[in-house]
């Protein structure tokens, strides 16, 4: 594997941006899932990894003021905790489809297209089973093609993998990566593209450092730098492209290359053509306020914070993620 040096631009790989895959982590689960609703024209799978429902943020409050942020805390993490009721699926997807009658997301119809992974761990008490379970119910309702849904592991709160030095399974610790003897995100690679070949030994491709500041300002807590994995065959066109969010915590500034080579994407997409897209956060102490570094999903990088933007196609972070994936998909340059 090769970290490039200088920081140069994605590139240009002609993808085939009509087989898009997108996961991730707790708040890169819930930017995994509003990308995937609110630009379901471009996603045919879905990895929710102790993550709740689209506007999860959203699902509670009085007009005109509702407490986005207060919901994230609560509503969308650990209801019962905080002495509150988990999200409302039924709601969610009504407010999904007003979105779209209103033209701030894609056609929710596009979700009967999609194929959806779901994890939550016996022993997560940080994004409990209770959320999760609403994102079920939320794709159920949706239609979407394929709901699966592992919930009986006892992991704590991290992403799931095979690796012995990561944390013991049911821990909930820094770096947020648990040993439970699961390679989850080859799983849900496999299930997104049925037929994958098995994970290589040996990394062929290349792992790419490059401008994030030409698709994000800081002002959206993103990094200046991003990250992706190319297979070797992916230079001559054709691969298609899955994007990985990371978690709170997760992001390179704060744990290096752990998420970006060690969270097992690498390997299956190695031997199938699959390009990773690590797109990152980074903490942001003062302005906006997003000192975990984590995605925005109850919306710190809306200008206005009681009319925020961050579940439509609109929001910064999602309209930075599809212009990364079409400059992944234009031709590629010799």
């Amino acid at each position: 594997m090769i970290f490039a040096i200088l920081l140069a631009a994605l590139p240009a790989l002609h993808a085939d941006l009509g087989q898009t895959s997108v996961s991730g982590l707790s708040s890169g689960a819930y930017m995994a899932g509003q990308f995937a609703v609110a630009y379901s024209s471009l996603v045919k799978g879905v990895g929710l990894v102790a993550g709740g429902p689209y506007y999860c943020a959203g699902s509670v409050g009085q007009a005109p003021y509702i407490p986005y942020l207060a919901n994230a805390m609560s509503v969308c993490m650990n209801p019962r905790a905080s002495g509150t009721e988990p999200p409302d699926a039924v709601l969610l997807w009504e407010r999904a489809k007003q979105f779209a009658s209103a033209g701030l997301i894609d056609d929710v119809a596009n979700l009967q297209k999609q194929s959806v992974f779901l994890y939550s761990g016996t022993r997560d008490d940080t994004v409990t089973t209770a959320v999760v379970d609403q994102a079920s119910y939320f794709y159920l309702f949706a239609g979407a093609r394929t709901v699966n849904y592992m919930d009986t592991v006892g992991s704590g709160h991290g992403m799931i993998t095979d690796r012995a030095s990561d944390n013991a399974c049911p821990v909930t610790a820094a770096p947020y990566f648990n040993n439970c003897q699961l390679p989850l995100a080859a799983q849900m690679l496999a299930q997104f593209y049925p037929g994958l070949k098995p994970p290589s030994r040996h990394l062929s491709g290349q792992s790419i450092a490059f401008n994030q500041r030409a698709y994000a300002s800081a002002a959206t807590s993103m990094a200046a730098t991003g990250y992706a994995y190319v297979p070797a065959p992916c230079p001559k066109g054709a691969c298609r492209v899955h994007v990985a969010f990371h978690g709170c915590h997760q992001g390179y500034a704060t744990i290096g290359d752990h998420f970006v080579a060690r969270a097992g994407y690498n390997a299956i997409a190695d031997a199938n053509k699959i390009i990773v897209l690590y797109p990152q956060v980074s903490p942001s102490p003062f302005i906006p306020y997003n000192p975990k570094g984590c995605w925005d999903f109850w919306g710190y990088s809306a200008l206005d914070p009681f009319a925020p933007d961050f579940f439509t196609r609109s929001g910064p972070q999602m309209q930075a993620v599809r212009a990364m994936l079409l400059r992944l998909s234009q031709p590629v340059t010799k």
